[in-house]
This record gives structure tokens, C-alpha cells and sequence, in this order.
């Protein structure tokens, strides 16, 4: 008869390979939000990296126990192991190290799988080795299936009706610009509108927000949009008109007070363009993508490196890389695309972070699960020495902030890879398309994630790309 906490290996095993589980899930799963916006130009790697660190780290900690209650019990029937609930603990830990395996070797190759396909599929496996076919709930694992068929079709509807408006209202018109500062301040404040009340109706389980009523939810997001707005309209447009109309040469904090801030006269022309060369010199690239001779003065001074500077030079490996480089195969697919006015595309950058970042969010709050569900329950059967046959105990805390941090630092060492494949070599990603392509993305992953079912971002992001 088990007692409370009998059988520590297997709870240390289930540690080590949820780590291993969510810092794949970081490394294949961060170009769900951030590829696009990388592959558009509207961020760097290192400042995708550092945004999405903070957002999928808050979407875990803050958003992650719903859709891990199904993943920890939905799937299998935890009943037939309240006799030795020790076999249990062993099947959610053969579940880990299975996804683990899979995730990690596809993430070596930059290939972009479904952590949620791999998490089920396992903790599936691992049921009918168990006790048989009669242990999974194919109800739920039905539900799964078909949300796999469902989700990449309704983010791309998404995806495709937010592009579509976009074009035919603002950037097939001469006057793009003047109309795309008309939109800025309405677009920015539905994304927000959206993002509030998601955070708010899905809820923290620790701050209750989900109780609210749902007349106070909408209130509360309308009166945070409309703030949005309002600044938006009297700050960030006219800002945004004297930074890409009128060319000054603004910073981005004067957008907070740009009605105080005096008429400046326009940069020279060689000092734009030092400005620039001197950030491909920082990132060893040229603006043609070619590698500087900074980088080959780098690899000759080798040798000369400390041991904690070559630590340090491996450790942020993944953020010195260049995921537009394009092959022949892949500049012909850009060449294909229809392009837009360059500077009304630019409306679009501050907007595409927004968006993900509520992508990022999302991502965080849904596939967290597919390591910390199955750790939830190795640690409460080594905890009780019991089965949760009735499913209600609360997702802990520290386990939702240690999945958050494990899926932080697979993005911030192996995100490039996948991040390349989905943000640049499927299709031309122009900062439009990467808002709508976060945003349509986000509202799927969301809404089914409140709902408790664990859709396949990669799946939602593909149907959102194709879409676009």
C-alpha cells in the first residue's frame, strides 16, 4: 500500500522530464507567436525573444490550469488506478519522456510538430499499456481529435475576414497612409477590447477574475479599450504621422507626449543610414544579410575567450541568428506576393507586437499543459498517496511558474529553428499579415483554451499563415 511520499524517483523523474517537455515546447512552439513578427521586420530576434520570455511566462503562470485539468484527467480513466496509483505516477512519467523525446528531436531539425499531439498521444499510450483500450476516454480524446481538424479551418476564416478588411479598407487605396492612421486607433483598441476580456473571462485561479459577472467583464474591457483609444487617437497617430509622413526623427517614448514634444527637422539622410549599419554591426549582419568582417574578427579572437565568456557566447547562441535568410526556393514564394505601400506597412509593426504579444499570451496559457498536466498529477499521487478521482485539485502554483520558465529558456536557446520555418520560409510575411496572423491565431487559441480544449497552435498558425 502506497503512502504519502513513497516512490520520490518517479516524482524526480516527472520533474526532470516536464523541464525537458516544456523547454521543447518553448523551442517548437514560440514561432506560433513570434515568427511572424521576426520574419516581418517588426522585430529582432533578441527583442522577440525577451517580449515572448515575459508573455508566455505570465500566460502559463496566469492562465494555465484549465486546459491542464483536461490534459492531467480527461483523457484517460484515472479510476482504474485508485488501487495502485503508483502505476499512475509511472504512466504520466512514460508520458513525459516519450513527448519529450519526439518534441526535442523535432525541434533539432527546426520541424514544426504539435506538442499537444504529442503530450495526448503519449498519455494515451500510456493508458493502454496500462490497463488496455477500456482506460482511454475516447469522448475526450475524440474532442482532441477533432479540435485538431477544427482549429487550423476557423483561424484561418479568422485570420482570412481580418486580412480582407484590412486590404480593401486601408492598403489597396493611394491614400494608405492617411486611411491607415484613420484605423490605428480602432485596431488598437478591438485588440485590446479582446485581450482584456480574455484575461479577465478565462481568469487567474488565484485572483477569481472568472467570477465576475459577465456585464462587469465587457465593461471593464470597453473602458481599458476605450483609454487605448483615446491615446491612440490624440497621441500615437499624430506621432506616427511626424515619424513615416513627415519623416522627424522621433524616439518612441515621444509618442506619450508628442503634442509637447517641438517640430524637428529631418535626419540627414547618411545619419539614418550609419544609424542602421551601426545595428547590423551590432548583430554582425549587412542589410543585404551577408556576414561583416566584425564577426570574422570574432572567430579569430576565439581562443583568446575566458571560460565564462565562451559559456556565455553558447549559452545566447540562439539569439545571434539570422532566420531570413532566404534559399532560392523561398525568395521565389516572397517574389510571388503581393506588396504594399512599405510605409503604411510600418502603421502596422507597433501593432503586430501587440498582437504577439497576446499570441504569445495565449500560447502560454494552452500548451504549458502538455508538461505541467501530467507533473500536476505524478505530484499530487506522491503528495496523498491517492488518485484525484473527482478531477477538482488546483493546478499548484509553483508547477505553473515552473513550466513557464522551462518553456522561457527553450525559446531563449532553440526557438530560432522552428521560429525560421513558420515566420519566413512558408510564405512572405509583411507586418499586415503578421497582425492579422497573431491576432486570428490568438482568438482560436483562446477561446478554446477557456473552453478546456487543448487545440495545436502550430495547427491554428499553419491554417492562419495558409490563410493569409
Amino acid at each position: 500500500m502506497m503512502a504519502p511520499g513513497d516512490f520520490t524517483f518517479l516524482f524526480a523523474l516527472g520533474m526532470i522530464f516536464a523541464f525537458i517537455d516544456s523547454f521543447g515546447i518553448g523551442a517548437n512552439d514560440v514561432s506560433n507567436s513570434f515568427g511572424a513578427a521576426v520574419g516581418s521586420g517588426a522585430l529582432n530576434l533578441k527583442q522577440a525573444v525577451f517580449i515572448a520570455s515575459i508573455c508566455e511566462f505570465l500566460g502559463a503562470f496566469l492562465m494555465g490550469s484549465a486546459t491542464a485539468d483536461t490534459i492531467k484527467g480527461g483523457l484517460i480513466d484515472v479510476g482504474l488506478f485508485s488501487t495502485q496509483p503508483e502505476l499512475l505516477m509511472l504512466a504520466m512519467v512514460c508520458s513525459l519522456v516519450g513527448s519529450s523525446t519526439w518534441v526535442l528531436f523535432a525541434s533539432s531539425r527546426g520541424l514544426p510538430v504539435s506538442t499537444t499531439h504529442a503530450i495526448v498521444g503519449a498519455i494515451t499510450g500510456a493508458g493502454i499499456a496500462g490497463f488496455g483500450i477500456s482506460t482511454v476516454k475516447w469522448a475526450g480524446v475524440g474532442k482532441i481529435v477533432l479540435s485538431w481538424i477544427i482549429s487550423p479551418i476557423i483561424a484561418g476564416l479568422v485570420t482570412a475576414a481580418i486580412f480582407i478588411i484590412t486590404k480593401l479598407l486601408i492598403l489597396r487605396h493611394q491614400d494608405s497612409l492617411k486611411r491607415g492612421l484613420t484605423a490605428i486607433p480602432f485596431y488598437f483598441a478591438i485588440t485590446i477590447f479582446i485581450n482584456v476580456f480574455y484575461i479577465i473571462f478565462k481568469g487567474s485561479p488565484g485572483l477569481s477574475l472568472s467570477q465576475l459577472p459577465l456585464g462587469a467583464i465587457i465593461g471593464i474591457s470597453f473602458g481599458v479599450a476605450a483609454v487605448v483609444f483615446l491615446w491612440c487617437n490624440f497621441f500615437l497617430k499624430v506621432y506616427l504621422r511626424r515619424k513615416l509622413e513627415n519623416e522627424e526623427p522621433l524616439r518612441w517614448y515621444h509618442s506619450f507626449y508628442i503634442r509637447f514634444v517641438s517640430v524637428r527637422t529631418k535626419a540627414p539622410e547618411q545619419i539614418e543610414q550609419g544609424g542602421k549599419g551601426s545595428k547590423g554591426a551590432e548583430s554582425g549582419l549587412e542589410s543585404d544579410g551577408s556576414v561583416n568582417s566584425g564577426l570574422e574578427a570574432l572567430d579569430d579572437s576565439e581562443k583568446t575567450l575566458s571560460f565564462f565568456q565562451k559559456m556565455k557566447k553558447k549559452a545566447f547562441h540562439g539569439l545571434n541568428q539570422d532566420i531570413t535568410k532566404n534559399t532560392e526556393a523561398v525568395d521565389s514564394i516572397h517574389d510571388k506576393a503581393t506588396r504594399y505601400d512599405p510605409i503604411t506597412e510600418q502603421l502596422f509593426c507597433t501593432l503586430q507586437v501587440l498582437t504577439a504579444c497576446f499570441a504569445s499570451f495565449a500560447h502560454g496559457s494552452n500548451d504549458v499543459a502538455n508538461a505541467i498536466g501530467p507533473l500536476t498529477t505524478i505530484f499530487y499521487v506522491w503528495k496523498n498517496a491517492e488518485v484525484d478521482l473527482s478531477g477538482t485539485a488546483p493546478v499548484p502554483a509553483w508547477v505553473l511558474a515552473y513550466g513557464g520558465i522551462a518553456i522561457d529558456i527553450g525559446l531563449l536557446t532553440y526557438g530560432y529553428k522552428v521560429m525560421a520555418t513558420l515566420g519566413n520560409n512558408i510564405t512572405y510575411m509583411s507586418p499586415s499579415r503578421g497582425f492579422s496572423v497573431s491576432l486570428g491565431t490568438s482568438l482560436t487559441v483562446l477561446t478554446c483554451s477557456k473552453l478546456g480544449l487543448p487545440v495545436s497552435t502550430t495547427h491554428c498558425i499553419t491554417g492562419s499563415t495558409t490563410a493569409v
